[in-house]
């Protein structure tokens, strides 16, 4: 399924921003629910309620819901930052804690 008929299935989230904590509770990310990030907001909003935080677990089917971007961004490092981030957590196996704000 492509990532615009699978957003369409997630809930949808109020709030300007969501904002992506370490361990240690240091900032290291936000995402605007704004034009341009509103699907990346809606996305990790959605893995942060299904697993409580943003984990190698979490960030597995979130490669799978942006699908077709996921595959974008394993080519093209850095295009897809939000996207990455995710990769990244799959390598590492860190937890992100998110909230929204």
């Amino acid at each position: 399924m492509k990532f615009a008929d699978t957003l369409k299935t997630l809930p949808e989230f109020a709030g300007d921003r969501l904002v992506l904590a370490d361990a240690s509770g240091a900032e290291v990310a936000t995402i605007a629910n704004a034009p341009g990030t509103a699907g990346s907001f809606r996305v990790y909003a959605y893995l942060a309620r299904q697993y409580g935080a943003i984990n190698a677990e979490a960030a597995a089917e979130g490669l799978a819901i942006f699908a077709e971007h996921a595959e974008d961004a394993s080519r093209n490092p850095g295009r897809h930052p939000n996207i990455d981030r995710l990769i990244g957590l799959m390598v590492s196996g860190e937890t992100l804690n998110a909230r929204i704000v």
